[in-house]
């Protein structure tokens, strides 16, 4: 009985050196700089957080085996630490994207290759919030205002385009670094001469430049930002 006890212990403690050993906490916290550090809402992170709720799950079982078993405590507290390293980075990736969905809930609404980065739920609470967000400015503010100024995406039934929509600064600068030499990146600031040239990227080199220039390449992963 005690053999079969420590077998599953032994069991346990590799599977968990397994988990920490792959890239996928690592992967979090990259998934949750870019999101930091991005103007715009970025492509949630399905499969990544799926993996991650896992090695959350195997982490919860282990400190409670550890718990109870009499594990020396300083042994358990290491344990406890990663953790809670790992849900802080969780729930701070899931929450960075939430306020971006309040922020930019009308701009989002309407654009379409943003909300398919949503995941399911969020495309729900974004739903919910673009409801709450209206009913709430048409009860507080736009019904008692004239006809043509009614609308919660325009300044008056004469604008032409929703310019009382919040949308996120692309033209914003950040701090980024390359994961492999990169070319032909077409700046996006500077003097109109300057914007015809091609920018480099040498692989590990902090650069400060204009998110909109290096948003395509943010996305495919060639870049992080920091």
């Amino acid at each position: 009985m005690a053999s079969s006890s420590a077998a599953e212990g032994v069991s346990m403690d590799d599977d968990y050196e397994t988990l920490i050993a792959t890239t996928d906490v690592e992967l979090l916290k990259r998934a949750w700089r870019n999101e930091k550090a991005a103007p715009e809402i970025l492509r949630y992170e399905s499969k990544l957080v799926s993996r991650v709720n896992k090695v959350i799950q195997l982490m919860e079982e282990i400190v409670e085996e550890k718990s109870s078993g009499g594990t020396d405590p300083l042994s358990v507290s290491l344990y406890q630490m990663d953790l809670d390293r790992t849900l802080f980075l969780l729930r701070s990736y899931l929450r960075i994207r939430i306020q971006k969905i309040e922020k930019y809930v009308f701009h989002i609404q309407k654009t379409e290759e943003l909300r398919n980065r949503l995941s399911k739920y969020e495309k729900d609470f974004a739903k919910m919030c673009e409801n709450d967000l209206e009913q709430h400015l048409d009860e507080s503010v736009l019904s008692k205002l004239p006809k043509d100024y009614k609308s919660v995406l325009r300044q008056s039934s004469m604008s032409e385009e929703d310019d009382m929509v919040p949308e996120p600064q692309l033209d914003a600068f950040v701090l980024c670094r390359s994961k492999e030499y990169l070319t032909g990146i077409q700046l996006e600031d500077g003097p109109v001469d300057d914007r015809s040239k091609l920018f480099e990227m040498e692989p590990g080199v902090l650069h400060f430049i204009c998110y909109k220039s290096i948003k395509a390449l943010v996305e495919s992963g060639k870049i992080d930002l920091l």
